[in-house]
Parts: structure tokens; sequence; C-alpha cells
């Protein structure tokens, strides 16, 4: 199976460079199921009924969340109701929506996709380790293919999870920072891994927000609004194949392309 997951879109600029590239990489890559982190796909909070329609037309799977699922209040009308829309699992019990989905592919097999949030540097949440465990254990008497987003701060806690999960699914690659890291790697278990797979949207901004804003809210302490910059785009991503009917991890690349750059094996 191959899987392509492309990180953080944010706002118009994230939206557009998706529907640009998104058919030359499912050109390159033939990919099996196209997954994406939406939650800051609206003006940079939440996502629209609208949009999530949008990816879905370009052959998007599934939607990964994180903390600013709720941001945008319309999701309240459609969440439940939209099964390829998925909310970290690990919020409170009775929280609109859930936590995760599968995706079948074009041969007839499904992967898995679960969201989880971390909880360091980041609001009050159950326990994404105990939570997953109990998920996989369900998800595996169905299916081998199983991807988890970790949606969070701190590399620690994205790495342990890895660790805990390796052999257990097929790959955990993290969201939320908006900066791709270089760490990819196959666990000894064949669990893939990347600490942060990055961001779809402006590259000359910080995190997809106007600089201007953001360094005078490190300068002066006070309240800013934020915007989503209106510059060149850039998409990172990750490619990972996996093995026939064990899941596990064979592969993983990363996805880099802005003005500068294009890095794509």
């Amino acid at each position: 199976m191959k899987l392509l997951f492309l990180g953080d879109v944010v706002g118009q600029v994230g939206r557009d460079a998706l529907q640009k590239m998104i058919p030359l990489l499912k050109k390159k890559y033939h990919p099996d199921a196209v997954v994406i982190n939406g939650e800051n796909a609206a003006s940079g909070r939440g996502i629209t009924q609208k949009i999530a329609r949008q990816f879905y037309e370009l052959g998007v799977g599934a939607i990964t969340m994180g903390n600013h699922t709720f941001d945008n209040k319309e999701i309240f009308d459609f969440i439940d109701e939209d099964s390829k829309i998925v909310r970290p699992a690990n919020f409170a019990e009775g929280v609109p929506g859930r936590g995760y989905t599968y995706v079948k592919t074009p041969s007839g097999e499904e992967l898995a996709v679960i969201n989880l949030q971390g909880r360091t540097f980041l609001p009050p949440s159950e326990c994404p380790f105990s939570k997953a465990s109990a998920l996989v254990e369900t998800i595996r008497k169905r299916t081998p293919y199983i991807f988890v987003d970790i949606h969070g701060e701190a590399t620690s806690e994205k790495l342990s999870l890895a660790w805990f999960l390796d052999g257990k699914v097929s790959a955990v690659v993290g969201t939320h920072t908006h900066v791709q890291t270089a760490d990819e790697r196959i666990l000894p278990g064949g669990t893939a891994y990347l600490t942060d797979v990055g961001m779809c949207g402006p590259r000359n901004s910080i995190l997809g927000m106007e600089k201007d804003a953001v360094v005078k809210r490190f300068l002066t302490g006070l309240p800013v609004r934020f915007e989503v910059a209106n510059t060149s785009p850039q998409i990172n991503g990750v490619f990972i194949t996996l093995e026939k009917r064990t899941g596990r991890a064979t592969g993983i690349k990363r996805i880099l392309i802005d003005d500068d750059h294009i890095f794509m094996e």
C-alpha cells in the first residue's frame, strides 16, 4: 500500500497549493490513499464543509484535525455526519466527531487513520498513549494498515508515542508545529516515523501567519490579531510504502516543494 500524507493546510494559500500539486503528486507516487491535516484550512483556524468537499474532490480520503478542530463553529453542523473528518481521539468523552476512520483503497484494502493530540503545551486531553493502545487493539482485528497523526508540540512526546506503538501501527507522523523535521525513519518493529510533516501554506510567514504581527507579539507581549500570510506557497508531505498483509512500513520519503526547493525522491 502507498500512502501520501500532506501536512497542516493553512488558509487559501495552502488550499490553492493543494489544488495545483495533488494531481502532480498523485501522478508521481500513485498513492492508494491520500490523507491531509486540515485543522488550519479555513483562514488558519478550523475547517468548513465547503473546504472539506473541495479536498474530497481532489481525491483526499481522510482529513485529520487537532487543537483548532472546533475553532470554526460551522463544524458542529456536519462533523458527526462526515465520516472522513477525524478529530483527536483523546478528546473528552461526548465531544462531537470521531477519532479514527477507514479509507478504502482501489484494491479494496482499508487504511485506518487515527488522530491523537499531545498533552505537552496543549489544552488538557485524555492520555494519547492509552487511547492509542485501545484503538489499535480494536482496529487490528479489521486491518493491519494503521496510520497515526499525532498532533503535538513536544518532539519527545511524539517520539515516545512512536516507540510505544512500534510494530503495532504502520506509521506515526507528527503535525501541529508547521515546521518539517528531517528525522524520517523506520523503527525496528516496522513503524515509519517523522516528528513533524510540516505545512502546506505560505512559505514567507511564521507558521503560516503574517510575520510582522507575530514578531510584534514577541516584542511586546501584547495581544495581536494573526492573519494568514499571502505569500508564495510551500508543500510539505511524506510518502510511505507499506508491506502487503503485515502493514509494516518499507519506505518513507519526505516531500518539500517551494520556490527554492524540490525535494521529491
